[in-house]
């Protein structure tokens, strides 16, 4: 068998350095916040390239408080794309504003810049960008248009740990960067965890208040916040994780080559690496048009894929009002489409070519 991530595999290359990072912590008593995650704050906003990165306790809860602190509420639009998880529109919602959406590049699935400047209206205030897969957005263009328009830009990088945009790490390009760090994440925490970074001292500030109750200090509380703090454990676990993670990365990208030799000829559509940007594979997506069909076949060769994601979030039901089917085009045809084959750093060449002849023996049939 052939899992689509395994953890477990992870976990024992490193499992001597996490016991003895969870035992500073339950030695120090420090059980949320504190100084384990205080310290991965500072080294993970370094390895993104900002100058500040805030701890939270989800992906979700980074996202709903770079909103609030880029000052978004009722009456507000931020444009987003519908191919994402959930979390990216709901935690627009959550700040009381309106998700508009906008289709993707049929090439990366991300954000299409050209498809902005009509999706913007007198009530807009900010631009969020999927860095779907772990494949930039083309920020560039992006950022023009929110520079033109005034308009906060909000990257979504929970797929995307060490992606790169012409040089520049993501999460250091737009006005906030929010990062998940699900155990699955290519930067995963033993439950769950999430980080904004910024380069605004006083969003900063704003953002360590957000996420502990409002409070300036003790039982201050000069503001309405909320209770997303981050665990001393996960703080612990992603600063032993975070040293591995350019070496995991490394290897995602061979992996991801491996494949590409591979199944050049297999007429699947595979993934790009856009010109100046760095690819982190989060996951190695394929687009068929028979995906169920090859889903199948791949189950019963004993090799597990995933599908991310399924249905756009404005044909989901507990999303109503964002839009009907045909609106979005290129992200509902690749809906329909996309399938995750197994990726994870300790993936063998083996394990790669055993998926590829698989698929390409499909594609045969």
């Amino acid at each position: 068998m052939i899992p689509w991530i395994d953890l477990q595999a992870q976990y024992q290359t490193i499992r001597e350095d996490i016991r003895a990072a969870l035992d500073r912590v339950l030695d120090s008593g420090q059980y949320v916040l504190g100084d384990e995650v205080h310290q991965f704050e500072e080294e993970f906003a370094a390895y993104a390239g900002a100058r500040y990165g805030i701890a939270v306790n989800s992906g979700t809860s980074a996202l709903h408080l770079a909103l609030l602190a880029a000052g978004i509420g009722p009456g507000d639009e931020v444009i987003t794309v519908p191919n994402t998880f959930v979390a990216t529109v709901a935690a627009i919602q959550y700040a009381g504003a309106k998700a508009v959406l906008v289709d993707v590049d049929a090439q990366t699935l991300t954000l299409a810049p050209a498809k902005l400047e009509a999706a913007i209206t007198e009530r807009t205030k900010a631009i969020l960008p999927v860095h779907l897969y772990g494949h930039p957005a083309d920020m560039a263009p992006i950022r023009e248009v929110a520079q033109a328009h005034d308009l906060t830009v909000i990257e979504d990088a929970a797929q995307a740990h060490g992606a790169e945009y012409q040089g520049q790490r993501i999460g250091s390009i737009g006005d906030y960067g929010c990062f998940s760090f699900y155990p699955s994440k290519n930067l995963g925490a033993y439950g769950e965890a999430g980080l904004v970074t910024t380069n605004d001292d006083k969003a900063a500030e704003r953002l360590r208040m957000l996420r502990d109750w409002g409070q300036s200090r003790k039982y201050h509380h000069d503001m309405a916040g909320f209770n997303y703090r981050m665990d001393g454990f996960q703080g612990a676990v992603l600063r032993v994780k975070l040293r591995h993670l350019e070496t995991w990365t490394e290897a995602r990208r061979t992996h991801a080559a491996h494949y590409n030799e591979l199944l050049a000829d297999s007429g699947l559509m595979l993934p790009v690496e856009a010109e100046g940007c760095r690819h982190v594979y989060y996951v190695y997506v394929v687009r068929s048009e028979r995906r169920d069909a090859l889903q199948a076949h791949l189950a019963e060769q004993g090799i597990h894929s995933g599908i991310h994601y399924p249905h756009p979030v404005h044909l989901e039901q507990g999303y109503p009002g964002l839009g009907a089917a045909g609106d979005f085009p290129v992200a509902e045809a690749a809906c329909q489409q996309v399938l995750s084959i197994p990726m994870y750093p300790e993936l063998s060449a083996a394990q790669v070519e055993t998926v590829a002849t698989a698929i390409k023996d499909f594609q045969a049939s």
